[in-house]
């Protein structure tokens, strides 16, 4: 097992290398000049400073070994284009923490709610809970997450006043957010988890035990539940990294201070450091959750063997 981590940690750095090299060059090779709109309001010696402060008037290579340097030895992801002064790593570090709250709160609803969901329709198949589970299943899959975010606000701060509209601080502030970003999660959770214990249900080693006499509850403990929910964790590692990108427009109908607005933002203003550190930030979440789920898998069933070795 130690092997196994050390060897996809190892994959882990190599990925985020090549995601790293991939996105600096292809950033700088947008037409356009990032300090524009700026540098042709200033005067002709201050325009050269700012394109000598940031770099910008060295070759591509050169910059990306001068940001690889800063990286490695200093843990420096550079200043924004945008905002003068701030620093990248001190964006992350300030607006991270909020929208990670937001995701966290979003995926762990989502997960459970799913996964009890799934097996409830599964175990009552073609009866009234299942059609209930496949109705919301199929709302979560084609109403877009504003619309679910608009009718919470509506019906639970507006007419109801139960929760607040907007704002961020306290645990009720993340209430409303969280159900409408987790509501698309639990209809995916629902089905992938309904299938997978149909599937399971039908196989003979569930036969063999209910012959054998093993309880109701330890049938779908030990043998449905503990097979049929490793696709459902692979969603997970996807979703870990997408809960600081695709909150954006959550964060934004609730005035939520996340990290969504900044990576969206970003792009429009061609802000090079922000999005090459928001784009690391965001792939080591997303390669660092995928051996976790790889771990994971070991943990869930024992009869994967990690490298083919034997008991």
């Amino acid at each position: 097992m130690l092997k196994f981590i050390a060897k996809r940690i190892g994959y882990m750095f190599l990925t985020l290398f090549v995601v790293t090299t991939i996105t600096f060059m292809l950033i700088r090779a947008i037409p356009g000049d990032p300090l524009a709109s700026m540098a042709r309001k200033l005067p002709e010696q201050t325009r050269i400073n700012y394109y000598a402060k940031y770099g910008l008037d060295k070759p591509v290579i050169v910059q990306y070994g001068v940001f690889l340097k800063n990286l490695v030895l200093h843990g420096d992801l550079g200043e924004s284009l945008t905002y003068p002064g701030r620093k990248v790593t001190d964006t992350i570090k300030k607006y991270a923490p909020v929208s990670g709250r937001l995701g966290i709160q979003a995926i762990t609803m989502g997960f459970t709610i799913g996964i009890l969901m799934g097996i409830l329709a599964a175990f009552n198949r073609n009866k009234w809970p299942d059609y209930i589970v496949m109705f919301i299943a199929i709302l979560g899959v084609s109403v877009p997450s504003f619309v679910i975010a608009s009718l919470l606000q509506y019906f639970f701060s507006v007419k109801w006043q139960i929760l607040p509209t907007i704002g961020w601080g306290a645990f009720k502030y993340t209430i409303l957010p969280s159900i409408a970003l987790s509501f698309g999660s639990i209809a995916k959770y629902a089905r992938y988890m309904r299938a997978n214990c149909l599937d399971i249900i039908g196989q003979d080693y569930i036969l063999t035990a209910k012959a054998k006499g093993v309880s109701k509850i330890s049938l779908v403990v030990k043998h449905v539940i503990r097979n049929a929910i490793l696709p459902a964790i692979t969603l997970l590692g996807p979703q870990i990294a997408m809960i600081f990108v695709g909150s954006f427009v959550i964060e934004s109908i609730f005035s939520i201070p996340g990290l969504g607005s900044y990576f969206v933002s970003s792009i429009s203003n061609r802000d090079y450091t922000m999005i090459m550190g928001q784009t690391m930030f965001i792939s080591f979440l997303f390669v660092s959750s995928l051996v976790v789920v790889d771990i994971l898998y070991g943990v869930i069933d024992p009869r994967i063997r990690l490298g083919g070795g034997k008991k």
